[in-house]
């Protein structure tokens, strides 16, 4: 395993290309303003979230802090300033197109509806979509949801796939739309719903930092399996290579496992709670698209599973 895991890391770095000409696009942008602006998410424990301190903190934002450092050295500017940007699922893409931010630093599936308009990094985790209801509820796949209220954010790819799998096995549900995750779990928490449908680790991530993480419980079926990527612009193929080259080297120096660890089977903050959330591995020849999206990568950095919080383990997407 070790071995297959460096061939693939020497074949993906082989795959990026070199660029020494003057920088173009982002980060001709960022040279010029001497700034590179981070888009950040609010609520989306582990990958992006606040602190207790209002501090934008997470696995994704420490993914990104590394790719800033790539940057200075690659513009050569040690002092290059980091403004901080917050975003929400349905502003993530536009802000991304119109130049306020960078690079989004949150949970983002990749997707070849997204990739018309916006770019993605190689795969940084991979998610299953689930859904997240009450403990005694008497539901065990998406088709007993049927005719019932299901919270869903606006802009997330749960809705068309909910849509999708209604339209196969002749069923329906009453939408209630929210902005961000926080609020569609507290639909679902203060009865508008009776659940929420959503990556399965950003449901653990609720769960877990919610005050009674005992009253929930994800259910084993699932809509799709997702591979994550840090959006980037579209047609900025040098700062994708930066970007992809710096979580390779991640991958390589052991960075990546040490991080992951840090916030996926360790306490983190504001609660101190540990999600014990080992990496699901992509099912093979579902949720990745392409080889370029670094679904290869992501299989060859999985950690172990571990017998904790066995709902939350499970991976078994449909097509």
């Amino acid at each position: 395993m070790k071995q297959l895991f460096y061939s693939l890391i020497i074949v993906t770095a082989a795959a990026v290309p070199a660029y020494a000409q003057s920088p173009v696009g982002t980060l001709a942008k960022i040279k010029e303003a001497g700034e590179i602006r981070l888009g950040h998410r609010d609520v989306s424990v582990p990958f992006s979230y606040l602190d207790d301190n209002q501090k934008p903190v997470g696995f994704a934002m420490d993914l990104c802090a590394r790719i800033v450092d790539a940057v200075k050295d690659e513009l050569k500017l040690p002092a290059l300033q980091t403004k901080l940007q917050p975003i929400q699922l349905s502003t993530q893409i536009p802000l991304i197109q119109n130049g306020t931010i960078d690079i989004v630093c949150g949970p983002a599936t990749n997707t070849l509806e997204r990739q018309k308009v916006v770019a993605f990094s190689d795969t940084i985790f991979v998610s299953s979509i689930r859904a997240v209801i009450r403990k005694d509820a008497a539901i065990k796949t998406f088709e007993d949801l049927n005719d019932k209220p299901v919270s869903l954010t606006t802009g997330s790819t749960s809705i068309a796939l909910l849509l999708a799998r209604g339209q196969e096995k002749k069923f329906g549900v009453k939408q209630v739309l929210s902005p961000d995750h926080a609020a569609s779990f507290l639909a679902l928490t203060t009865g508008r719903s009776e659940a929420f449908v959503m990556d399965d680790i950003l449901l653990a991530g609720l769960i877990a930092n919610s005050q009674t993480p005992d009253n929930w419980r994800i259910i084993d079926d699932s809509l799709r399996t997702e591979p994550y990527g840090l959006i980037i612009r579209k047609d900025d193929p040098e700062f994708k290579a930066l970007v992809d080259k710096t979580l390779v080297a991640t991958m390589r120096n052991g960075q990546f496992a040490e991080l992951y660890a840090k916030w996926f089977t360790k306490p983190i903050p504001p609660k101190n709670v540990n999600l014990n959330f080992p990496m699901p591995a992509p099912a093979e020849g579902r949720g990745c698209q392409s080889e370029r999206q670094g679904c290869v990568i992501a299989q060859s950095l999985r950690p172990p599973v571990t017998p904790s919080l066995p709902r939350f383990n499970r991976v078994d997407g449909t097509p």
